[in-house]
């Protein structure tokens, strides 16, 4: 698989992941922040956030990315990275997001 392929089938993945509390996909509410490849294409590292520092739902949402990305043929290592540099706000979002949430 190209990088290419391979960057788009992570965010394909990314968008099935959802905060049980919201209707709307962690990709689209802007929680992921980073998504490198090495060169071999075979590690994978995500920085993501929640929400909030506090989310309740951090642990599963976080492991839900892992074991979904852990999937992606050829992939021997993925590490996903909760950070809250920068803090998340609504800006992050996607318009898709925003309207799904009724904020447009």
């Amino acid at each position: 698989m190209e990088k290419i392929e391979l960057e788009e089938k992570v965010v394909e993945l990314l968008k099935t992941v959802y905060d049980p509390e919201i209707p709307v996909n962690v990709y689209d509410l802007g929680l992921i922040y980073r998504i490198e490849l090495s060169d071999d294409l075979t590690r994978l590292d995500v920085d993501m956030t929640m929400t909030a520092p506090s989310c309740p739902m951090a642990d599963f949402i976080v492991e839900d990315v892992r074991l979904k990305l852990e999937n992606i043929e050829g992939l021997s290592s993925v590490n996903v990275n909760l950070v809250f540099e920068p803090e998340w706000t609504q800006d992050m979002m996607t318009e898709e997001a925003k309207l799904e949430l009724g904020m447009l």
